[in-house]
């Protein structure tokens, strides 16, 4: 599946939902699917900057595709990050460098953030799009 492919089966799956309580609730049961990082890669290098809660993220390049994984110390923060990991991991860099995260606006996530969690979710969408960055330039 591609990324747009990936963004249209997120806006459906939150379109099932009447209200914020019953999103949050799936959002937190999106963090426990998340393909949980390596405690080995749990350090400083590998924390999202600009979050409140603590966001580990690691990437390996794997078939010319990035594999991330990721964990955080904060359910919902949890969910928000397995949500982006869903939509770019496995993907090629050229095509996490270049996809649209306006599916974010769709399925109203922003609006529903505190401000300093919606900082967190830009940081988080940045750090990814930097390690296709990284690793497009190992490509070429």
């Amino acid at each position: 599946m591609n990324i747009q492919e990936i963004q249209n089966e997120i806006i459906d799956e939150f379109a099932m939902f009447d209200d914020w309580e019953e999103r949050y609730q799936y959002m937190i049961d999106l963090g426990k699917t998340l393909p949980l990082i390596d405690q080995k890669y749990k350090t400083d290098d590998n924390l999202i900057k600009g979050c409140q809660s603590k966001v580990w993220v690691h990437a390996d390049l794997t078939n010319n595709n990035i594999v991330f994984t990721a964990d955080s110390d904060a359910i919902i923060t949890k969910g928000i990050i397995a949500i982006l990991i869903r939509v770019f991991s496995n993907q090629h860099p050229k095509d996490i460098m270049n996809a649209n995260t306006d599916f974010i606006d769709d399925i109203g996530l922003k609006e529903h953030l505190s401000p300093t969690r919606a900082n967190g979710l830009v940081s988080m969408i940045k750090q990814l799009k930097m390690y296709a960055i990284a690793y497009q330039t190992q490509l070429n």
